[in-house]
Formats: C-alpha cells, sequence, structure tokens
C-alpha cells in the first residue's frame, strides 16, 4: 500500500467513514426481557430517556414490541421490547449511557427490567 493509499484509510477511519464517503453508523440492537408485572414503569422509563438520544448523536430506527406470532422460530425466551439503535460512534454511545439526566432513571430501569443483551454492529 502506497503512502498516500495509506493515509486516506487511516484518515476515513478516524472520521468513521468509508472510501465512498458515507458515515460508518454503529448500530446497536437490545432484546429486551422485563420482569413481570413492571411494564408501566418501563414504559415511564423509556418515556424519559428516549428523548435523550437525539443529543448523543443517534436514532431510534425500530422500537418493536412483538407478540409471539412475530417469531418464526425460537429456542430462548422471547423479549418484550426490541430497539434498533444508530450512533455517530462509540464515544456517543458511551456518553448517552452516561448522560445525568439518564442515570437519573436508572432505578426505573433497575425495577423493571430482568435482561438486555446488547448486539453492537454495522451496515455491510
Amino acid at each position: 500500500m502506497d503512502y498516500l493509499t495509506n493515509l486516506k484509510t487511516v484518515l476515513l477511519k478516524k472520521r468513521n467513514i468509508n472510501e465512498y464517503n458515507i458515515i460508518k453508523m454503529i448500530y446497536y440492537t437490545q432484546l429486551i426481557f422485563i420482569k413481570p408485572g413492571r411494564e408501566q414503569e418501563f414504559h415511564a422509563f423509556e418515556d424519559k430517556v428516549l428523548p435523550l438520544l437525539k443529543s448523543h448523536n443517534a436514532e431510534l430506527v425500530y422500537r418493536i414490541r412483538p407478540d409471539e406470532n412475530a417469531f418464526v422460530e425460537a429456542s430462548a425466551e422471547l423479549p418484550y421490547e426490541i430497539h434498533l439503535v444508530t450512533f455517530s460512534d462509540k464515544d456517543d454511545f458511551k456518553a448517552y449511557a452516561a448522560d445525568p439526566k439518564r442515570l437519573e432513571f436508572l432505578e426505573m430501569k433497575n425495577n423493571s427490567v430482568e435482561k438486555i443483551i446488547l448486539i453492537e454492529g454495522f451496515a455491510l
């Protein structure tokens, strides 16, 4: 690889874009499992924290509450809700997770959520 090609590759990675000048968003999928009877508290938590995404260069692409008929096949417990969220980079994701406004409501999340499976990915 010649010097200019190498420099371009390094700069593109640093700016989180590919060779076609398309921003490489980071995608986070959450499979959210709720404690029985705690749905309303979970909804209240989400009403407080989801609006904060925009201030961290993020977008809630999908928020899905599937019923059993939405699953073609399953070998594990079904999630209550599924989120697909994009962030411009990992630093924005970390900033959202540490946002003091979000942390104010963390007890609501802890009281209502049994577990979350978080999957990080990129568009191919």
